[in-house]
């Protein structure tokens, strides 16, 4: 199985980087946006990407999702997670029987979202740790090294995923088959949990969160999150989620958290795919989370209607 039509829904920074390292590659790549203006610009302009190799304008296709008649092997979805589902539906009528959908996402619940309007075992799941600025509408940065590890949401779907891997690691990105990725995808949960959700209610920098107060919160939420995990049955290494919020706090001192950014431009943040929906599985299986549940408390006191 060979991957060459890729459609990728959501325009921002992750869709754009993907697109552009896609499309140079010689992939054929469409990418998919509700926003009509910004669609233009990219499909008049292409997208500049800068990255340690440089800088170059690699044109690509952009459309709404109702103008993409397919057929196409990858559905790549990189929208904010409460977006998902109307996200997912937009391109139903892409499916076939050879189509796959891939989420690197965010949170909890996305690969379950694409799994109603696509068969389970053509979903499949990831995690990216991709360094990615949206500069401008048609400018894209990413600077150092990042990977992607994803997997099948069912076992029937490992073709696709190694199809999946083929295709990225042909376009030079560093990605990985994962047959265990719930567990990795419940880890990067617990890293996004600790530090999105203080920086959100805080208003710090990631490096404000250095001191034995942030650290002593930001390790409890990943203890809650992977004991969470581990009550589903999931295999997450502890020590390795500590080891990414240290190296966070002491190496990216001025990053703002991405969901710190979405409440000072006034958007919805992920804590409900996050923090959320982390104490949503904790009660159902009777796991206490009670430092993980007050910061979902304390972000949701101040979420834009």
């Amino acid at each position: 199985m060979r991957m060459r039509e890729v459609v990728i829904v959501g325009a921002g920074a992750m869709g754009c980087l993907f697109a552009a390292k896609l499309a140079k590659s010689g992939v054929s790549v469409t990418l998919v946006d509700v926003d009509r203006a910004r669609l233009e610009s990219l499909a008049r302009d292409g997208i500049t990407l800068a990255d340690d190799d440089g800088e170059r304008r690699i044109p690509i296709k952009a459309k709404l999702a109702a103008d993409v008649a397919g057929p196409v092997d990858l559905v790549l979805l990189f929208t904010k997670s409460m977006h998902s589902a109307s996200a997912i539906a937009s391109v139903a009528h892409l499916v076939r029987a050879s189509t796959f959908a891939l989420t690197l996402q965010n949170g909890i619940g996305n690969a379950e979202a694409i799994a109603e309007v696509f068969p389970a075992e053509q979903v499949l799941m990831g995690v990216t740790d991709m360094p990615a600025d949206l500069e401008a509408p048609t400018r894209v940065s990413s600077h150092g090294h990042g990977t992607v590890r994803l997997g099948s949401y069912r076992p029937q779907g490992d073709q696709g995923a190694q199809a999946a891997v083929a295709l990225l690691r042909g376009a030079g990105i560093d990605a990985h088959h994962d047959e265990a990725i719930e567990g990795g995808v419940w880890e990067k949960v617990a890293f996004n949990a600790a530090l999105n959700s203080i920086a959100t209610v805080t208003g710090l920098t990631v490096g404000g969160m250095d001191t034995p107060a942030g650290r002593r919160v930001a390790f409890a939420i990943a203890r809650e999150v992977a004991a969470t995990a581990a009550a589903k049955g999931l295999s997450v290494d502890i020590a390795r989620i500590e080891g990414k919020i240290d190296f966070a706090l002491t190496h990216h001192r001025q990053h703002k958290a991405s969901m710190l950014q979405d409440r000072l431009a006034g958007r919805r943040t992920e804590i409900e795919a996050i923090n959320g929906a982390v104490a949503r599985e904790a009660e159902g299986l009777g796991v206490p989370v009670p430092v993980t549940s007050t910061l979902a408390d304390l972000v949701r006191l101040n979420e834009p209607a």
